[in-house]
């Protein structure tokens, strides 16, 4: 039997609630899973983090405090991962880490005339403390190629998940939803189609105990309202061409309170409301695909809501599975896409996709960092 080929990937999505790292064997085709372990971040970091991330914070301090304690969190999940896998250090080929997006800018406006992306957890520290060569800092090479940084995960989806004969999407709903087309004899498409968990969990927060909303169970119990719903949907965002990304700084609870004003509606009523604006904005990001979808995948954490989930499936008239049909945990596959990143970067391959990015070409991402 030949060797193991080991790889961890390590992230913190947009709802800065853990630090996601699995422990990855590229031998067989779809990589096969050793181990995984979610590290909670600290109330306190997840924070700094939201403030960070909020156009009205500009602390260079508090960032760069940030980086550094991130950079040893990141480090303390590899080790669990690592304690609870069995397996030693030297074993791992290297980490892929994508670190915690504070901003990201990536087409210049009238108020910021640079492109730019910011993701925090210091890989310095990560191959310091964990002794494994750390490739990081994914995003900015496609951005200096002028494309938009993200989303990143769609060349690890057409690596795995397409099919020669069946038209598949792969739809992310973390923090944020991301739509990745692949169509047999077409380049692959991919592009944030809107807001995923990110309004969900901010108004759940705000409004009941816990983290998020278990299953829509509490957006089940409200009603979707038409007015909020058409306001949410005016978003400039949800009309652009991709490619296209997006992130805090269009969509956040500041945002949601000033679409509120003058409606008078329950809290469950506008979470309902807020979970047909993440499925309709798929929906839209399925028709500007252009390519009729015969299978529809679900991953990230809104794979697990079975509200979305039935409502998604009324609209788009079709099944929607998980990517567990495929061979990879839904909570998993970015963590899975990060490894298979640290993978092309040491082997010299690219891993960006100018179909999604609109980069300038194709182009060897992250820099390596050196146990």
């Amino acid at each position: 039997m030949t060797s193991p080929e080991l790889y961890i990937g390590a992230m913190s999505g947009t709802s800065a609630d853990s630090i996601d790292a699995v422990l990855v064997d590229f031998r067989t085709s779809p990589p096969r899973l050793i181990a995984q372990y979610e590290h909670p971040l600290s109330p306190e970091h997840r924070e700094q983090i939201i403030a960070l991330s909020s156009a009205a914070s500009d602390s260079l301090a508090q960032a760069l405090i940030l980086d550094r304690e991130l950079g040893a969190s990141f480090a303390d999940a590899v080790k669990q991962l690592l304690l609870l896998a069995k397996v030693s250090a030297d074993r791992v080929h290297a980490i892929g880490s994508h670190g915690q997006t504070l901003r990201h800018h990536p087409r210049p406006d009238a108020v910021s005339k640079t492109r730019f992306t910011l993701q925090v957890g210091d890989p310095n520290t990560i191959a310091e403390l964990t002794g494994i060569d750390v490739v990081a800092d994914f995003r900015r090479r496609d951005l200096a190629a002028e494309g938009e940084a993200a989303p990143l995960a769609p060349g690890f989806h057409w690596q795995y998940f397409s099919h020669p004969e069946v038209t598949r999407a792969i739809i992310n709903i973390g923090g944020f939803s991301n739509l990745t087309l692949l169509a047999p004899g077409q380049e692959p498409q991919g592009f944030d189609t809107g807001p995923g968990n990110c309004l969900l969990d901010g108004w759940y927060q705000r409004h009941q105990v816990g983290a998020y909303d278990k299953g829509g169970q509490w957006a089940a119990v409200g009603r979707v309202n038409g007015e909020l719903l058409t306001r949410l949907l005016a978003h400039p965002y949800l009309r652009q061409t991709p490619p296209k990304s997006t992130g805090r700084e269009s969509f956040h609870l500041s945002w949601l309170d000033s679409v509120l004003q003058g409606l008078d509606l329950t809290a469950e009523d506008v979470q309902s409301t807020l979970l047909q604006l993440t499925v309709d904005s798929i929906c839209t990001g399925l028709t500007m695909a252009g390519t009729p979808v015969q299978e529809i995948y679900l991953c990230g954490g809104g794979a697990l809501n079975t509200e979305l989930i039935e409502r998604l499936e009324a609209s788009v008239g079709a099944p929607v599975r998980t990517t567990a049909a495929l061979g990879v945990d839904p909570k998993l596959v970015e963590g899975f896409a990060f490894a298979w990143m640290a993978r092309q970067t040491l082997s010299r391959k690219v891993s960006n996709l100018p179909s999604v990015t609109g980069s300038r070409g194709p182009r060897i991402l992250g820099g390596i960092y050196q146990a």
